[in-house]
């Protein structure tokens, strides 16, 4: 019995995952607030009626996308914010990963990119909800940082958010560029680069 019931678990989740898929497929050409349920598994070649053992709306798929996207980068923003060297050579490889990352999951950041502004409430704020953990992780990472050395709370997260910011912006910038020549993705990170340099100034200069 219990085999039974672990062939259907695994694929009720297949099914949920090919709709989360075709989902985000269809999302490369609109917005969210914009797609039909029927659309989805119109896609998935399932009936309209077993979207609801998955997703309750639209919303609550949209939901899960910004679970699926963005949590593929909190390892990512960890291994920004721990990385040895000194702060050129840091930036350095915070743009090369950004830029590794939009090559490898485009439809992602694009989701992410429409959506943080878009019409769906809930996954607006599911997408602050991540952002904002974000944040956290970066400004832990700050507190152990000596330059923050005697820097109030309040400060280094406004830091942490400038830097996050500053990630989804240099995101999307390289999203744009994808299908461009590389003197334009080259051109990208060296702009990406000079914002964070710009951050980083700001920051060993703040308590002055």
């Amino acid at each position: 019995m219990s085999h039974t019931l672990g062939i259907r678990q695994a694929q009720k989740q297949k099914t949920r995952q090919a709709l989360l898929d075709a989902a985000l497929g269809l999302l490369e050409e609109q917005s969210l607030s914009s797609l039909g349920l029927r659309e989805v598994t119109r896609e998935v070649g399932v009936a309209p009626t077993a979207f609801y053992r998955h997703f309750r709306s639209t919303a609550d798929l949209g939901v899960a996308l910004v679970e699926e996207a963005l949590g593929s980068l909190h390892p990512m923003i960890r291994k920004i914010v721990t990385s040895a060297g000194d702060s050129d050579l840091r930036i350095e490889r915070a743009v090369e990963l950004i830029a590794r990352h939009v090559d490898t999951h485009p439809a992602h950041v694009r989701f992410i990119a429409r959506e943080r502004h878009g019409g769906v409430q809930s996954v607006r704020k599911a997408i602050q909800g991540q952002l904002a953990q974000f944040a956290e992780e970066v400004k832990v990472a700050l507190t152990k940082d000596p330059v923050s050395r005697g820097w109030g709370d309040d400060d280094l997260l406004m830091l942490a958010n400038l830097y996050v910011d500053q990630m989804l912006m240099t995101a999307s910038l390289f999203l744009d560029a994808l299908e461009e020549p590389q003197e334009e993705r080259e051109r990208v990170a060296q702009v990406a680069t000079r914002q964070m340099r710009l951050i980083s100034i700001g920051r060993e200069h703040w308590l002055d």
